[in-house]
């Protein structure tokens, strides 16, 4: 029979600072860009700098995780055919 691999869960508290870090970084560099002295147009150049920044980290992330998770699923298909083989060999038979 297969083992059972359970997921790991995140906790509420791991998401809730990773929610907090995230948005309190965004927020800071935007104050840090609207305080900034020079033209709009520079701050608008930071400004969507820091929005493709990070859209990019977003999109790496998720296809960094989907690639972990592809993966897994093909790790387990190999586990649950080498089990089937090992299951069906008998070192006994000729």
């Amino acid at each position: 029979m297969a083992k059972l691999n359970p997921t790991q869960s995140h906790s509420p508290a791991w998401i809730f600072q990773s929610w907090i870090s995230f948005l309190v970084s965004i927020f800071a560099t935007a104050i840090g860009i609207l305080y900034l002295p020079a033209d709009n147009w520079i701050k608008g150049y930071f400004a969507m700098g820091l929005l493709f920044s990070v859209g990019s980290t977003i999109s790496l992330s998720k296809t960094l995780r989907d690639i972990y998770e592809s993966n897994k699923v093909l790790s387990r298909v190999d586990e649950a055919k080498l089990e089937k083989l090992l299951a069906e060999y008998d070192p006994f038979k000729k």
